[in-house]
């Protein structure tokens, strides 16, 4: 009697299972990349001796003040003017809002005390300062 062979073993890698890896490492780097959410203007706060950080960044809204007098709100160029209804407006949104106010250190303190009053009048009056530590 005479047998034969019918199937040859094949060397190969088993693909079977490579989808759910693909998906696996997908949601994994979904899960873990955090972008950063503003950049703002350029910069350069005063120094202090002693700072604080804030304990969570989830109730932040951000304003920046160049040298040159700008106004940024979370990246987008604003007036004077503009401050009071924009800042109202995610004050009203969310009561926990702070602003972390980043102003340039050669900027003058009556631009500073301006953007003061206009976020007194949007009733905001949670205010960080930014400043970098000495």
């Amino acid at each position: 009697m005479q047998f034969s062979t019918k199937t040859e073993a094949k060397a190969g890698i088993p693909t079977s299972s490579l989808p759910d890896i693909i998906f696996m490492l997908l949601i994994f780097f979904m899960v873990v990349t955090v972008f950063k959410e503003f950049r703002g203007l350029p910069v350069l706060t005063p120094a202090a001796r002693t700072t604080e950080k804030l304990e969570s960044k989830r109730n932040v809204a951000y304003m920046w003040v160049d040298k040159q007098g700008r106004i940024s709100i979370d990246d987008k160029l604003v007036t004077i003017e503009d401050v009071e209804p924009i800042m109202a407006d995610k004050f009203a949104q969310n009561r926990r809002l702070i602003i972390s106010m980043k102003i340039d250190k050669e900027v003058e303190m009556g631009r500073v005390t301006d953007i003061q009053e206009e976020l007194r009048d949007a009733y905001t009056l949670r205010v960080s300062y930014a400043t970098r530590f000495k």
